[in-house]
């Protein structure tokens, strides 16, 4: 049994080691197989491979040669045309400095030409110098005249002349502006003054107050005079108690003190009982009823000019120039005119209305405060615009209305055109007697300070000046000269309503006796 075994063993050892020498060899010729057909493509695709290289380098070949025969041919026509064109610049150049020469050979003939023309003309100025020259001396022989006198004496032949038809020439073209202005202007201001109207009240330093009976002076004066002290102290007026029947007088310059006062004075007659605490409550009631007032005016002094927009304070400022007075035109109706006179003027022309009105209604409010505070009221009227942001064109105007500054704006030289209009008509303002002579003795001083005036006469109210002058001073041309210079004087050192006159008189006289 043992035998057995090991011969099934040893025959199955046997049998796999028979079976893996087979299965290697099987395996080994499969491989070789496989490897020489392997070989064998390798080979073939090699082979294809270099073949199709060879065509592709006879190719690339082929095209590198056609390329760079065809850039050859390029390049070779890109040669013969630039030398073509070289040879054609070349022939422009040579044609070109051939033309240079014969220009430059003309040149020079023309230089040898203008030579010879010079200095023909060189003697020809030689000869006409001296034959000049003897000229001169012949004519200083005959004229007993040197040179340098006969020019003197013909210069001034020739100032004189221009002189006289300068002074015509002015006189003409004066004329006819003037003539066309005054036209013009006439029309402008004759329509505008036409289309408004405005009533003037002329204002005092007094107020008259209407008494019932003359009993009633003594209660208004009191007990010692109590009544009359306090009411002066709490008004800041004085009351004139004379012979006056039945009147009480109330002077101040503060017009709304005034009107505090009479309102307060009128209240207590009508009341009746009149102590200083009763005499308290009334100016304090006035007081109120005055400001109302002020308010009121000022409202209405907008709403009639046609201007809107005004700050509350401007309009209560406004309001306060109802009860103030310059040379008796009442300033609020001033002002109101000249808004209106302002819009008449600015529409005529073709400007902003609004504005111009504005301008107008705004140019004096400066007196309304003027007596409270320092400087002028241009000043005042100026920084009451500026605190409550006014235009600047209107700011301009309230402080170029009076000529201070320079108007920026042709609205403010209408503003200017329109006050003096207001200010200037008969019956809108008295003048002093200080002021209307102080004005005529400056008017002849100034017409004095010309040279060849002899004396000077300022008449018709100093709307018109005539000057004499002598007449071995000024000649007739001078006249013309002489009237104009002294109106620009007047306008430039003067302040005036309306217009001056200059009348300027030459006058020759020759007086003998018959003996």
């Amino acid at each position: 049994m043992a035998g057995i075994i090991i011969a099934v063993v040893a025959t199955l050892v046997i049998s796999v080691l028979v079976t893996w020498v087979l299965s290697n060899s099987y395996h080994k010729k499969v491989t070789e197989g496989k490897i020489g057909s392997a070989e064998e493509r390798a080979r073939k695709i090699i082979d294809e491979a270099l073949k199709n290289a060879e065509e592709t380098k006879r190719e690339k070949l082929l095209e590198a040669k056609e390329e760079a025969l065809k850039t050859r041919n390029e390049l070779e026509k890109e040669v013969k045309d630039r030398r073509n064109e070289v040879q054609r610049s070349e022939r422009r150049v040579q044609q070109k400095e051939e033309n240079v020469e014969k220009r430059s050979e003309a040149i020079e003939k023309k230089e040898q030409s203008l030579n010879a023309r010079e200095e023909a003309l060189n003697k020809k100025s030689e000869e006409v110098a001296k034959l000049n020259e003897q000229r001169l001396q012949e004519l200083e022989k005959i004229s007993g005249l040197t040179s340098e006198q006969a020019k003197e004496y013909l210069l001034k032949i020739v100032e004189d002349d221009v002189k006289h038809e300068s002074a015509v020439m002015i006189k003409n073209m004066e004329a006819e502006a003037k003539e066309e202005a005054d036209k013009r202007a006439k029309e402008i201001v004759v329509n505008a003054i036409q289309r408004c109207s405005a009533d003037h009240v002329s204002e005092t330093t007094i107020s008259v107050v209407q008494l019932p009976n003359d009993e009633m002076k003594g209660r208004i004066i009191g007990r010692e005079g109590r009544n009359i002290r306090t009411l002066e102290t709490m008004t800041g007026v004085d009351l004139i108690i004379d012979d006056t029947p039945e009147a009480v007088v109330i002077s101040g310059f503060d017009p709304i003190r005034r009107e505090v006062a009479r309102i307060a004075l009128e209240k207590l007659i009508v009341d009746g009982r009149i102590h200083p605490a009763r005499i308290e409550e009334m100016v304090e009631k006035a007081q109120k009823e005055v400001a109302a007032k002020i308010k009121e005016e000022g409202e209405n002094a907008a709403i009639e000019a046609g201007v809107h927009g005004l700050h509350p304070e401007v309009i209560k400022i406004l309001g306060r120039m109802k009860f103030r007075t310059s040379y008796g035109q009442n300033c609020l109706k001033h002002s109101v005119e000249v808004a209106q006179l302002c819009g008449l003027l600015a529409s005529e022309l073709g400007l902003d209305v609004r504005v111009a009105k504005r301008a107008g209604l705004l140019h004096d409010i400066g007196k309304a405060v003027d007596h409270e505070l320092e400087g002028s009221h241009i000043q005042l009227g100026v920084d009451i615009c500026k605190k409550y942001k006014e235009s600047q064109i209107v700011i301009n105007a309230v402080e170029a209305h009076h000529g201070d500054v320079e108007p920026q704006s042709l609205i403010a030289v209408l503003v200017q055109a329109a006050d003096t209009i207001s200010s200037a008509r008969p019956g809108a303002r008295r003048e002093t007697l200080e002021t209307y002579t102080s004005r005529l003795k400056e008017l002849e001083e100034i017409t004095n300070s010309f040279k060849g005036v002899d004396h000077s006469f300022a008449i018709q109210a100093g709307r018109e000046v005539r000057v004499m002058v002598v007449p071995e001073q000024v000649s007739d041309a001078d006249m013309v000269l002489m009237a104009r210079d002294i109106a620009k004087k007047i306008e430039d050192e003067m302040e005036y309503p309306g217009q001056i006159k200059v009348n300027i008189i030459r006058e020759s006289r020759a007086t003998d006796y018959a003996k």
